[in-house]
This record gives C-alpha cells, sequence and structure tokens, in this order.
C-alpha cells in the first residue's frame, strides 16, 4: 500500500496498477474507463441502473450465505455497501462509459469493485485489501457478468419505466383539459392538409389524449417482462460455479429486497443470448415517440401564421424566433420536441440492430442496447414535460378564425350528403369552388332545402356526431 504516493497497487491478469486511494473501483475498472473512452454517457449518470446492479448483488449475497458460501461479516459487509448505494451514496465510483465491449464485464466489474471495497470499510479495513473481502470471489460469487448484468438491466429499466410512466400521465391529464376547455368551438378537420368536414377542437384534443393513453397498456405489458430475470445462469445459462437451489434463492430474495413480482426465467440457455425484452419495450417507446411526434406536428400546423397560416391556436412565445425577421416567433417547444422523438426511434433502431447480433450464447451488444432504453426513456421524460409545462398548457384558441374557417369551407357540404344526395352535394361544392361562393347560400339559392332544415343540419351539436335526418326531405 503506497500511501505516500496516495494510490495502492491491484493487480490483475494483465499485471499492476496504481489505483488512488479514495476510489472505490479497482483495477478492472480502471481498465474500463481507459479502454472505453466511447461516449458521454457514464454509468453514474444513470442511478437507477447503479441501484439495480446493487440489488442483484444483495440478493446474490442473500443465497450464498444461505448455502454457506459466505461468512456472516461478508455477507453483512455486501448488504450494507449496496444499502448505501442504494440511497444514493458513491454514484460517482461509477465512471465507466456506457457502451462498452466485453457483454457489460465492465460494469459488473465497476459494481463488484465498489461494493467490495466499500464493504471493507464497514469491515474496518482499507479498500484493496482483498484477503478479507475479493470482488470476484466474494460479491461476484455464484454469478457471471452474463446474468448479474442483464438482470441489473431488467431491474434498472422496470424502475425506469415506473419513474416515466407519471409523466406520461401528466401529459395526458393536460391534453384532457384542453380538450373541456375547447370543447365549444368548432373548427374544420381536415385529411391529407385538405378540408374535411366539422369538428370542436375539443375533439382535435381529446384525441391527441385518449391515442396516448392507449400507450401506457403497451408499455405495462412491455415493462412486466423486465421482472423475468436469469440469474443462477452464470457463464451461458448451465449455471456453472453455482448451487444447486442458488437461482431460485437468489431470484426469491431479490424480488423481497425490491417488492416486485420477479420470477426466473424458464430456460437459462435461451434466456442468457436473448434481448428481445429490451427490444419490445424500445419499441413500445418508440410507438409513444411517433404519437407525440403527431402530437406535436399537429399543434405546429393549427398554430402556424399568425397572418398566413391556419392560426386557429395560439402556444405560448418561448423566444424571439429570428435573429434577421423582426417580431416572429416560433413554435420552439413542439419543435424540440420532435427532436427527442427523432432520437427515440433512432435509439429504437440501435436497439434492434444490436438484438439482432446475438450468437451462440451470449449477446455482446447489451451495452448499448441498455444505454440507448435508458436515454430514451429520460429523453421521454424530459420532452413530455417540457412540452406540456412551456406549450400545452398555455394554449389558447382563436375562436373567431375557426369560426371563418366553417363558415367559408366547401367541406360542410358533406354533412348535407345523407339529406339531398352525393348528386346534389357534388354541384354545390363544384360551384362553390368556381364562384368562390358559400354552401349555405348556394343551397338555399337552388331551393335544395328550406333555411330551417338547412340551419338543423348545420348546427354545430348535428355536425360533430353521429344524427339522425331521416326526419328531412330535400326539396327537390
Amino acid at each position: 500500500m503506497d500511501m505516500n504516493n496516495k494510490v495502492r497497487i491491484e493487480s490483475d491478469l494483465l499485471g499492476e496498477r496504481e489505483i488512488p486511494v479514495e476510489k472505490l473501483y479497482g483495477v478492472q475498472t480502471l481498465r474500463g474507463i481507459e479502454n472505453f473512452r466511447i461516449s458521454n454517457f457514464r454509468l453514474e449518470q444513470y442511478p437507477l441502473f447503479i441501484n439495480a446492479l446493487a440489488y442483484t448483488k444483495w440478493g446474490a449475497a442473500v443465497a450464498n450465505y444461505t448455502h454457506g458460501l459466505l461468512t456472516k461479516e461478508q455477507y453483512e459487509a455486501i448488504v450494507g455497501a449496496c444499502r448505501e448505494i442504494i440511497d444514493g451514496k458513491h454514484h460517482d465510483q461509477f465512471p465507466v462509459d456506457m457502451i462498452q465491449g466485453g457483454a457489460g464485464t465492465t460494469t459488473n466489474m465497476n459494481a463488484n469493485e465498489v461494493i467490495c471495497n466499500r464493504g471493507l470499510q464497514l469491515m474496518g479495513h482499507q479498500a484493496g485489501e482483498y484477503q478479507y473481502l475479493q470482488p470476484n470471489d466474494h460479491v461476484n460469487c455464484s454469478q457471471s457478468t452474463n446474468d448479474a448484468y442483464p438482470t441489473a438491466i431488467h431491474l434498472g429499466l422496470y424502475a425506469k419505466h415506473l419513474s416515466l410512466k407519471p409523466h406520461l400521465e401528466e401529459l395526458i391529464r393536460s391534453l384532457r383539459k384542453k380538450s373541456e376547455e375547447f370543447a365549444h368551438i368548432l373548427k374544420m378537420g381536415r385529411t391529407q392538409l385538405e378540408d374535411a368536414v366539422p369538428m370542436s377542437l375539443g375533439q382535435t384534443f381529446g384525441g391527441f389524449a385518449s391515442i396516448l393513453e392507449e400507450e401506457i397498456e403497451y408499455l405495462d405489458f412491455a415493462a412486466r417482462q423486465f421482472l423475468t430475470i436469469n440469474m443462477g445462469a452464470t457463464a451461458i445459462g448451465t449455471g456453472i460455479c453455482s448451487e444447486p437451489g442458488y437461482a431460485e434463492a437468489c431470484v426469491k430474495a431479490i424480488a423481497d429486497i425490491t417488492g416486485w413480482d420477479i420470477q426466473l426465467t424458464k430456460d437459462l440457455v435461451g434466456a442468457t443470448s436473448d434481448t428481445s425484452v429490451m427490444i419490445g419495450y424500445s419499441s413500445a417507446l418508440k410507438r409513444v415517440a411517433v404519437k407525440l411526434n403527431k402530437i406535436g406536428n399537429d399543434i405546429r400546423l393549427l398554430a402556424s401564421g399568425p397572418r398566413c397560416g391556419l392560426h386557429e391556436i395560439n402556444v405560448p412565445a418561448m423566444q424571439p424566433g429570428s435573429s434577421i425577421m423582426p417580431g416572429k416567433v416560433n413554435p420552439v417547444i413542439p419543435e424540440v420536441l420532435s427532436q427527442v422523438c427523432y432520437k427515440v426511434m433512432g435509439n429504437d433502431l440501435t436497439v434492434t440492430l444490436a438484438g439482432d447480433a446475438a450468437q451462440m450464447e451470449l449477446n455482446a451488444m447489451e451495452p448499448v442496447m441498455a444505454q440507448c432504453c435508458f436515454e430514451s426513456c429520460d429523453l421521454l421524460i424530459n420532452g413530455m414535460d417540457t412540452f406540456r409545462e412551456l406549450c400545452v398548457d398555455g394554449i389558447t384558441a382563436n375562436e373567431e378564425e375557426c369560426r371563418n374557417y366553417i363558415r367559408n369551407s366547401i367541406g360542410i357540404v358533406t354533412a348535407l350528403n345523407p339529406v339531398i344526395g352525393y348528386k346534389n352535394s357534388t354541384k354545390i361544392a363544384k360551384e362553390a369552388m368556381e364562384t368562390g361562393r358559400g354552401v349555405y347560400d348556394l343551397v338555399l339559392e337552388h331551393g335544395i332545402l328550406t333555411k330551417e332544415d338547412l340551419d338543423t343540419i348545420l348546427s354545430p351539436e348535428n355536425m360533430i356526431k353521429p344524427v339522425n335526418l331521416q326526419h328531412i326531405k330535400p326539396l327537390k
């Protein structure tokens, strides 16, 4: 122990290295730091993943102590260190890049070394005094990276799902609130960016809310698959280097620690190379992103203008929109939401391609899959909160603009179609387009309906829902 230079010496297969004495990580973490300078995504930025690693190691320690593979002192030291990590301590000791070779070995060893060295301190020893507690032999006892790492990913992403879901639900509530606020405002619906038929502005926002509500069920289903884990598989699923009954005891311990309904996978060999659960959850996140992007783009279109666009709604003005055009204000919040969605969609492609890279008994590309899933959750949480707080909650309606579009629209002739027939409706629509005159006036001029019947058909309440008009007959 070289205390004068404030380092300790640790060794591994490749030789000796100096480790700063204040660091809880060890030589294998140091090699990972040096080897994988790939991204700006560090393990320390993902606290739920770090906590999941601690849950995994805690559960393994329970099973190993039960099977007589750890002394009581070693067991209590490991559990004590895990508890501290779960309480938010020592997260700065996880500096490794999330994207790494080795199928997650660097991350697994980072956890083993930090838990071991903090455990040593709790035992009254110095970090690095591995004769009392060892990262591989004790913290990683009965484990391989190939079961501990994917288990931690599953647990971490399930926790991340639980944190993401309330943000989605809050955005849905905001959209529902706008739906109620705008329920009385009639506007033109549009298909293929062309005039369609009338609807209420409230129905527009209600539609936004409902398509997102549908995604909660899909997200929940995909997330529940994370609760099946492969602990006890060890290297390839055969359970080599573990005691009989260890897998079941470990999974039960993790379930007891987390309070979640965690199950052992039915086939450890198959599960150890199978990353389809991450693929499924990433796909569910992509579905949310696709719908969020549609909503954001619709709001941009509805707010376009103010003089030469649709201008049916106003979005909050957040910043000047141009360095050269005075007075211009852009819809910057829906714009950033779209960029968030594109990133989530791109991450999903990465997850799919990496999932396709499984070979034989392992998928070595799990690290990038995990990083993408965690990042997509963070992006959606931040994107949805920003969209809700800085855009949706402040949207107002331009009622007069909406009313004018209805008044001047040719599309309202569709409401007349069940009564006057397709031929008459086409005739009126064509003449309206050619002359620029209104449908209402032309129907009366041609004597097709009485004014009373026309007003009944074109009343707001009859144009935005199914209605029985069989009692109304055309005059000709």
